[in-house]
């Protein structure tokens, strides 16, 4: 039987690791053909699709920055900054924001997007707040000359071009890149982006591999977000409740379910551990002011910390305070699990996550409720079925 047990668990970690390079392939495909296309652009002659008025284009530096899009942009002796920024389009908005520290508030950004009856439209918005309705059209603090701001879409790639006046040189500035899939409202009022980055870019550099050096602090922190995100969305939202439901249901596998159990766990465990390290690093990094997300988080991480103590000190199944073990360590558990997940919402919250984010909390979620309730269900039958079967021999009440 360990022989079996051993097999097996040989066969899981080589699928695990070939599912783990396949997922990595087609990540990498996607993301060097986007990369492809986005770079093509750099050679693409602008004047076919930007107006004269811009000046002359072909002296741009070009640089690919996130995702596909790409800035191009000039700049003269008079600090007069032209800019182009390209981007992959289907439907909704697609922004650049100037911002004084890398963060939305008060910042100011040009937003273009294609209506569905294709009308063309660019503005300015200034970023007061993070509600819809404190994303103000037609406000804003950039500098625009009297050039009209222009966006246009060609094939599946939308333009959106604008000049700004400074009076002094543009050097490095924190920049803002977003996009909606969904349509502004009829008031241009622009509906949560769906995902967003933090960059910062060197307008100064006269080279597009100088633009992007030396580093960008502001993306290594919205990375840092987005890997802080990722870990406590694994560990608490797949790793332990699946480790909890081994627990419950699969002890008719003795001692398979154990081993499990604890394999599990201390994966969720660690990952859980490492979004804790990863928060509080962020945390001191940006100066942020989130008590209660940090505060759960940390209640949380105690709460983790006393449930591997716990199962250090597990007595036998044959001593006296096992059951109250049992109660303690049953509870603690689901406690830790119900504040996990409450803060993995309020960590989404703050972070104003995307429609993936959400849609693939929504989906775990979902997947370890209905995995829960088709077992509960399973067992309660199994229980009900046992219990109806009389035994083999039964004493004559006569007697």
């Amino acid at each position: 039987m360990s022989l079996s047990m051993e097999d097996s668990r040989i066969r899981i970690s080589r699928l695990g690791f070939a599912l783990v390079l396949i997922v990595a392939a087609v990540s990498a495909a996607d993301n060097g053909g986007a990369n492809a296309e986005a770079a093509s652009r750099c050679n693409a002659d602008l004047s076919k699709v930007i107006p004269e008025t811009f000046g002359d284009t072909s002296k741009m530096v070009c640089k690919p920055v996130w995702n596909s899009y790409v800035i191009q942009y000039s700049q003269t002796k008079d600090n007069v900054v032209t800019i182009v920024v390209s981007a992959e389009y289907t439907s909704g908005w697609v922004g650049m924001a100037f911002s004084k520290d890398g963060m939305m508030l008060n910042a100011s950004s040009m937003v273009g997007w294609i209506s569905k009856e294709g009308q063309a439209n660019v503005k300015q918005y200034y970023l007061k707040g993070f509600e819809q309705s404190a994303v103000v059209p037609d406000k804003g603090d950039l500098p625009l000359t009297k050039v009209p701001a222009f966006v246009a879409l060609q094939g599946a790639t939308i333009y959106i071009a604008f000049q700004l006046k400074f009076a002094s040189l543009l050097a490095r500035q924190p920049v803002l890149l977003a996009y909606g899939t969904k349509y502004p409202t009829k008031n241009h009022l622009l509906y949560p982006h769906d995902d967003k980055t933090s960059i910062m870019f060197d307008f100064s550099a006269v080279s597009a591999s100088a633009a992007s050096v030396p580093a960008p602090a502001l993306d290594e922190i919205s990375q840092a977000k987005h890997s802080h995100g990722i870990l406590g969305l694994i560990g608490w939202g797949l790793f332990l409740p699946f480790g909890a439901i081994a627990a419950r249901y699969f002890k008719h596998h003795d001692p398979l379910w154990y081993y499990l159990h604890v394999s599990i766990q201390f994966v969720g465990f660690i990952l859980g551990v490492a979004a804790v390290i990863l928060g509080a690093s962020l945390y001191n990094r940006i100066h942020a002011h989130f008590p209660t997300h940090r505060g759960i988080g940390i209640f949380v991480l105690v709460l983790s910390i006393l449930q591997v103590l716990a199962i250090v000190a597990r007595p036998d199944k044959g001593s006296k305070v096992r059951k109250y073990w049992n109660w303690y360590h049953h509870w603690v558990g689901r406690i830790a699990l119900f504040f996990g997940n409450l803060n993995i919402v309020l960590g989404m919250q703050i972070g104003k996550a995307g429609s993936e984010w959400k849609t693939g909390y929504i989906f775990l979620l979902g997947t370890v409720l209905a995995t829960t309730i088709v077992l509960e269900v399973l067992a309660r039958q199994k229980e009900s079925h046992d219990s109806d079967i009389l035994p083999a021999f039964q004493p004559n009440s006569h007697e």
